[in-house]
């Protein structure tokens, strides 16, 4: 067995759940956008960059649940 030292383990253990994290936050995006798309909702080049490039996990999740009810992109992105 390999003797790996604990703060290594650490950091590879904290490189995972950051690469979840990001994984995670990417389909989330996706789903908004998928809703968006279904509704008619159409986004310009410059606001489907804002969502695709949105580091804030909340941000995303609260455009998640309002993505279904929204029939503009501004009506999305105002609670920034």
């Amino acid at each position: 067995m390999v003797n790996i030292p604990m703060d290594l383990r650490a950091e590879a253990r904290e490189a995972g759940r950051q690469t979840v994290r990001v994984e995670t936050r990417a389909r989330l995006v996706r789903a908004v956008l998928a809703f968006l798309d279904g509704n008619g909702v159409r986004l310009s080049d410059e606001e489907r960059a804002r969502l695709s490039s949105c580091t804030d996990d909340a941000l995303v999740e609260s455009w998640l649940f309002k993505a279904p009810f929204v029939s503009t992109a501004a009506e999305l992105l105002d609670d920034e």
